[in-house]
């Protein structure tokens, strides 16, 4: 083969390559909102945010309805406390911070939090 064949069949798979790795990293970035609620959250605050979930009952206290408890809350308010935990809040520092959740995961999280109480 010659020098630019060689050199076009490199390109051609280092940019096939690369796509590739694009489309497989993606779902792992955007993970759904839901799937991040049963993931982190669930365990505590139940599959509704009624505060029932099946870890929360061994809380001390124990994980509130989202319907009373978010009531007049801020996007940014909600944000803050799964960012930075109940104690980054005021609230139970029971609540686990989650940092490692991206800016995009945080605000589909409040927003499918917040569709538990239209």
């Amino acid at each position: 083969m010659t020098t630019r064949r060689l050199s076009a069949l490199y390109l051609a798979i280092t940019l096939f390559a690369s796509a590739a790795a694009l489309f497989v990293a993606t779902p792992a970035r955007a993970q759904s909102a839901d799937a991040t609620y049963s993931q982190n959250c669930a365990a505590c605050h139940g599959s509704k945010g009624q505060g029932d979930g099946p870890a929360g009952k061994y809380l001390k206290p124990p994980p509130s309805d989202f319907a009373t408890s978010l009531k007049g809350k801020t996007d940014d308010w909600i944000a803050k406390a799964i960012k930075g935990g109940g104690a980054a809040i005021g609230e139970s520092p029971t609540m686990p911070a989650y940092a490692s959740l991206s800016d995009d995961q945080i605000k589909a999280l409040v927003a499918y939090i917040k569709s538990f109480n239209p």
